[in-house]
């Protein structure tokens, strides 16, 4: 008997294990419409003073 083949299947290396519910190219997120760069640092910016805000008072 060849043990080998007992068992479940394995998954191929580097394949992933569910579909996530935001990836690039879906309904929720399609390509092309990410945010630029600059959107970015400037919600990261105002995040960054909303928190150090209250600590201030």
């Amino acid at each position: 008997m060849d043990y080998g083949k007992s068992g479940n299947p394995k998954l191929s290396k580097g394949a992933p294990r569910h579909q996530e519910h935001n990836a690039p190219g879906s309904e929720k997120a399609p390509f092309g419409k990410r945010p630029s760069k600059a959107d970015l640092l400037a919600r990261m910016k105002a995040a960054a003073e909303a928190k150090a805000k209250p600590a201030e008072d």
